[in-house]
């Protein structure tokens, strides 16, 4: 396995406010006029855009939402936890990674609008993955709550919120 401080370096990651380490790798030319988006969109907004997204056993990614779909693409080290809560407040986990045979997926989508958050729970790993979001994402779209809101929110899964959020 490489050395997450190698990822970092190699594919000149940052410190992702959610968590985590990223970088954008992809952003299209094409742009989708703000009037051809629904309203919750404030801006034109890129076809698409992809970036590399680290995750180690020491940071997890906090709850957050998008107004767009996500899709996780699993590259290298130990499976990601990907906790969601949907709009209605239903709770479920998926487990991106190679083994299938254990039920891992190699890409998964997760629906706009849902909260989420993810987590690699062995000790001393690491898991590298991408994101792809269209429209192409922009932190006008981007929903980080505190840990309070959250729990007005969805009280019944306080448990998890409690875990993942700052």
């Amino acid at each position: 396995m490489n050395s997450i401080q190698q990822i970092i370096e190699t594919l000149e990651l940052q410190p992702h406010p959610e968590g985590g380490y990223f970088r954008e790798s992809y952003r299209s030319t094409g742009v989708i006029p703000r009037e051809n988006l629904s309203e919750q969109y404030s801006g034109d907004r890129n076809y698409a855009t992809s970036i590399y997204f680290l995750l180690t056993s020491d940071s997890f990614s906090a709850f957050h939402k998008i107004h767009q779909d996500e899709q996780w693409h699993f590259y290298d080290g130990t499976p990601i936890h990907l906790h969601m809560i949907s709009p209605e407040g239903n709770y479920s986990e998926i487990s991106i990674g190679r083994n299938l045979g254990l039920g891992q997926l190699p890409q998964f989508t997760v629906p706009g609008g849902y909260w989420f958050a993810s987590e690699v729970k062995h000790p001393n790993s690491y898991a590298l993955a991408g994101c792809t979001v269209s429209p192409g994402f922009d932190f006008a779209d981007f929903n980080l709550p505190e840990r309070r809101e959250l729990l007005a929110l969805f009280p019944q899964h306080s448990e998890i919120i409690h875990r993942l959020t700052r």
